[in-house]
């Protein structure tokens, strides 16, 4: 059984899942109860950026979509959407997120052509990197990537997000190093919004952890 979860982040936040064959819609009027107005962030203008994270179970992939999503909508008062799938092993099964930003309106929630490609495994790289378009961007972990596609048209960064993260006391951050890295990479997140994302998803007892990872993952690509 493979699980589907969508939240779609618009003018009406609209939340639709399916498990197991059940599904459920809630709405909500997201922008208008955050009295967020306007569609400009950091001044820039922004059709359509999609981004996809991929990697297997118990390496945080789905909570980095969550913050994406959660950031942009609420905080950089983006139109937002955010899927993600995984299959029934709770850890070490495979497992994807995928984020849409857009100004404007979002008429499909799936990115079909990505922009950015964060993979934390070799097998979600090999399945994902042919929908990674030409001039993308590609975020591996050089420790589960050893072999880099055969593809010259895209920019590859290898950072070694578990390393960091064990360096500082525990491998479970190693999402929000890569988090790090991808808001560094981009700017289509700003770290503030991703910072009041964080602390919104995460336990309190970890914020101070988990945002200590963001930076260093910033800090990282940066130098």
């Amino acid at each position: 059984m493979r699980g589907v979860y969508s939240k779609f982040f618009t003018p009406s936040l609209w939340q639709r899942g399916v498990w197991g064959g059940a599904a459920f819609v809630a709405q909500a009027d997201f922008f208008e109860v955050a009295g967020i107005k306007g569609k400009e962030v950091l001044g820039v203008s922004m059709k359509r950026y999609e981004i996809r994270i991929a990697g297997f179970g118990g390496q945080g992939v789905v909570t980095i979509g969550k913050i994406v999503g959660l950031a942009a909508a609420l905080y950089d008062k983006k139109n937002a959407v955010q899927t993600q799938s995984y299959g029934p092993e709770s850890r070490g099964g495979a497992c994807k997120a995928e984020v849409v930003l857009s100004d404007g309106e979002i008429h499909y929630p799936k990115v079909r052509s990505a922009d950015v490609l964060v993979a934390l495994s070799q097998t979600a790289q090999d399945a994902y990197i042919k929908e990674l378009k030409p001039g993308g961007l590609l975020i591996i972990d050089p420790l589960t990537v050893v072999k880099e596609p055969a593809r010259s048209d895209i920019r590859v960064v290898k950072v070694p997000t578990a390393e960091i993260a064990y360096q500082m006391g525990n491998k479970k951050f190693q999402n929000m190093v890569a988090l790090g890295v991808l808001c560094q990479l981009t700017g289509v997140i700003s770290p503030e919004a991703l910072e009041k994302a964080i602390a919104e998803t995460v336990p309190p007892k970890t914020l101070s952890q988990n945002l200590e990872a963001l930076k260093k993952g910033m800090a990282h690509v940066r130098e």
